[in-house]
């Protein structure tokens, strides 16, 4: 079955809260990325669908918004009136292995309302302040896709405002492109849309969030996620989720040398790979692996973050791994790491398993350990990953001041095959070393999803950076890769420019023709994903 029969929006379709004053349409002027040029004629903050589908027929250009915790420039109005979701944050129902929720709910919300139900939703990015409707329209991943997938893989259902002011219940399974590749939208007007699916082949990786997606007789609940709300509002999202899950150990291992780290990552890939076939329960059964690489740890020790999170940093280490292990919860980690080393035979648990693993390699002793329920301990270490990209702003943030007002940060978000990601990194350091540019390089190495970032000290950095992320976006897809991981393309140039270089003028083409058979005055986001023609 390719057709949907729309409705008409539940409730008052009426006008929602309303700011135009300067002061309180200030906050709303740009998202994460700091992308220039921010300006609205008004802010509205519907509270229901009704509202929502007011904006849309009454103003004629629309860029909704959640969290505005975009990388992009995606949630950055350029003169449209800006529709914020961020009072939509209903969670609507908890059930058994599932969750509705508004647009508007912080994922940080929905977990505090899983836990109270003993569930859980695992692909949650590194921002749990994001709101559920943005993670959605960017297909969202972070550090726990190695095992569990990203966003798209979690959605079993989308409420969906058009740009018609009509109004889409999706559910997974019920609506699939014809064998032509075709959905048809029956309006409540009576006039039949008919929607092609683009006909490019998207990369074969656990991310991507690379512009519409497409694929042979594909769900149109797929269509709408990762679209970046160009093709609709969404206003309500069900989940897939889970029980409660095990006890989680959280390591930070230094490495003296970036492929000693790079090769510890692969074998706790396979390792886990085994657990997961096999269902041993004292097997290794690893959540994600994030990467800091040598220029990452030398920042954190420049700005003391170490220091300040409690965490010792060996001055000759090359990378480090912050490595998060699922553990049975019949299992005591502290007991094990207690116990290890003293003689006598160890119970062969998965801690224990690992604990070898890390003397084998000589990396035991330089260990930071948060246990199983120390969340303080635990957040340290999450911290230290995060300070990261707070350590390359703040030197962003500093050549803006001392050199020049135009510098801004430049960064990738790219994903190859895991056995092809010691061939990547070469290609990152050697497009940067090239340059003359200093870079880190740090992100989600057990799914091969890497953050390159230039940190310029001049505006000729900046402009070399950006030749750098072309090239490499040109080796990663050659290496069967995505250029577009995780973060989406928004108003980016450099993402817009990497999304052509991958799809072609034509894959463009296409997603133009899609877009134009749901919206067909280019209403929703105009500018995000690709110019307006």
């Amino acid at each position: 079955m390719n057709r949907i029969e729309a409705r008409k929006a539940r409730g008052p379709v009426v006008a929602p809260t309303k700011l135009v004053a300067a002061d309180e349409v200030a906050t709303y002027l740009t998202d994460a990325s700091r992308f220039p040029g921010g300006h609205t004629p008004a802010v509205y903050l519907p509270r229901t669908e009704g509202e929502v589908a007011w904006v849309v027929q009454n103003e004629r250009r629309v860029l909704p918004v959640g969290a505005q915790s975009s990388l992009t420039g995606g949630a950055t109005p350029k003169g449209e009136a800006l529709l914020s979701l961020a009072r939509m944050d209903r969670v609507l129902a908890v059930e058994a292995g599932k969750a509705r929720c508004e647009a508007g709910v912080a994922l940080v919300t929905l977990e505090q309302a899983l836990a109270a139900k003993d569930a859980w939703y695992p692909p949650v990015p590194t921002y749990t302040g994001a709101l559920v409707g943005g993670v959605v329209s960017t297909n969202a991943a972070g550090a726990a896709t190695w095992k569990y997938g990203s966003t798209r893989d979690w959605v079993l259902g989308l409420t969906v405002v058009l740009a018609s002011g009509d109004v889409l219940d999706l559910r997974r399974g019920e609506v699939t492109a014809s064998p032509a590749g075709e959905f048809e939208v029956a309006l409540t007007s009576g006039e039949v849309l008919r929607v092609p699916v683009p006909t490019y082949r998207m990369p074969d990786v656990a991310k991507r969030s690379a512009g519409y997606h497409a694929a042979p007789g594909m769900d149109l609940v797929d269509l709408f996620v990762g679209s970046e709300g160009t093709l609709g509002v969404i206003t309500e999202v069900e989940l897939k989720t889970l029980a409660t899950p095990p006890q989680l150990l959280v390591l930070l291992v230094p490495f003296p040398r970036e492929s000693a780290a790079l090769g510890f990552c692969g074998e706790l890939r396979e390792a886990s790979r085994v657990t997961w076939k096999t269902k041993d329960r004292r097997g290794l059964d690893v959540r994600a692996v994030e990467s800091l690489d040598r220029r990452s740890l030398e920042l954190l020790r420049e700005d003391g973050e170490d220091k300040k999170h409690g965490v010792v940093l060996p001055d000759d280490a090359d990378a480090a791994l912050l490595i998060q292990l699922e553990v049975p919860d019949d299992v005591d980690a502290g007991e094990a790491f207690a116990l290890f080393g003293e003689g006598g035979r160890q119970p062969d648990t998965p801690v224990n398993r690992l604990l070898r693993l890390l003397q084998t390699r000589g990396v035991l002793d330089d260990v930071e350990v948060a246990l199983p329920g120390d969340d303080r301990r635990e957040r340290q270490l999450y911290a230290i990953r995060e300070a990261v990209p707070m350590c390359v702003n703040h030197r962003v943030q500093a050549a803006q001041r001392e050199v020049d007002p135009g510098i801004h940060k430049v960064a990738a978000d790219m994903i190859v095959p895991f056995a092809r990601l010691e061939e990547m990194l070469r290609h990152y350091r050697h497009a940067f070393e090239r340059r003359g540019l200093d870079h880190a390089i740090w992100g989600h190495i057990s799914d091969g999803n890497l953050h390159p970032n230039v940190i310029p000290r001049s505006l000729d950095d900046v402009t070399a950076g950006k030749e750098a992320i072309l090239e490499l976006g040109r080796d990663v897809a050659r290496l069967g890769g995505c250029p577009l991981a995780e973060h989406g393309t928004g108003r980016n140039p450099v993402k817009q420019a990497l999304l052509r270089q991958l799809y072609g003028d034509e894959g463009l083409a296409a997603m133009r023709r899609t877009r134009r058979a749901l919206d067909p005055d280019g209403k929703l986001a105009p500018g995000v994903l690709f110019p307006e023609a």
